[in-house]
């Protein structure tokens, strides 16, 4: 009998070995995940201007194809044994949180930021859009990831459309007033992160210590993608924020701030109270979020002037 509780306990030990080594590995894997680099300049030539909308349609491109093709790729679909449900549903959250982004990004640049009054829509553009609308869980017939893998390329050729050669593609008009409505939808995403990550009750259940991770890595895909794209908002809008010092300096104080919060990665997401001894992450990752919020404000009142 002795024998057999040794041997149980045992085998228990190794059981909670293995699943502290797969969160940990997980955790670091994520990590390096998170790490992204884009190299704008490698999209023009030497000496060659880049067209305004190639840097913030790369960038997009980008970001979606990184959470295709790197680490275990698109994970909100995956099968439930290792999907977001059970496992890793860290990274299926951030991935959630990137592609409303993009979706949002994309969408007001279909609609205001290449299109004025009735012009047409870019054709390119609009087939981004489409293919990014499509069910982020859907597993086949057809796949998330291959209507993403579509919206990616679709917004390679807008950017092979907008070489001088070509020039078919519809580039970014430079107006205040368009780039305004991409700030607005950008506060919205970034005012309901704020409200989820100071959230108590879902459906009027308290929330459970499983779900508040969620919550965190969603908005954290906000950060992780905005961030992203006010470095191409930087290169497409450089000759307006040449003219407007104040405007670049709060683009750059906003980017900063997404930047310090897209890669916090905490071990474990702990949601103590506000005065408790341990950590409340969802707060931390808030003061960037509100913080990168409240300056974009600014950055939308200085466009209406």
């Amino acid at each position: 009998m002795a024998l057999l509780r040794r041997l149980l306990l045992s085998r228990s030990g190794i059981i909670a070995l293995l699943w502290l080594a797969s969160i940990v590995g997980l955790h670091y894997g994520q990590k390096r995940h998170n790490e992204l680099h884009v190299d704008l300049g490698e999209t023009a030539e030497v000496g060659e201007t880049l067209v305004p909308g190639t840097a913030l349609a790369t960038t997009v491109a980008t970001l979606i194809d990184h959470e295709l093709q790197h680490g275990f790729g698109w994970r909100p679909n995956d099968f439930f044994l290792w999907g977001p449900r059970l496992w890793a549903d860290n990274n299926a959250n951030r991935q959630l949180g990137i592609l409303q982004t993009v979706r949002e990004t994309i969408r007001v640049m279909k609609d205001h930021l290449t299109k004025i009054s009735s012009d047409e829509f870019d054709a390119n553009l609009q087939e981004a859009d489409t293919m990014f609308r499509n069910d982020a869980e859907r597993l086949w017939m057809p796949s998330a990831e291959s209507r993403y893998r579509k919206g990616v390329e679709h917004l390679h050729e807008y950017v092979r459309g907008l070489q001088p050669q070509l020039a078919i593609s519809k580039p970014i008009n430079q107006r205040h007033m368009e780039l305004m409505r991409l700030f607005q939808a950008w506060t919205d995403l970034l005012g309901a992160a704020h409200a989820n990550l100071y959230r108590r009750e879902i459906n009027e259940t308290r929330i459970r210590p499983w779900e508040t991770d969620d919550l965190f890595y969603r908005a954290q895909g906000f950060a992780h993608a905005m961030a992203h794209c006010l470095k191409a908002i930087e290169h497409d809008y450089a000759p307006a924020l040449d003219e407007r010092p104040i405007l670049a300096d709060l683009i750059a104080e906003v980017r900063q701030s997404l930047d310090a919060a897209a890669p916090l990665k905490p071990l474990v997401v702990i949601d103590d109270r506000p005065a408790g001894l341990f950590a409340n992450h969802r707060r931390n990752l808030d003061s960037y979020i509100t913080e990168a919020r409240q300056k974009m404000y600014s950055i939308r009142e200085e466009l209406e002037k």
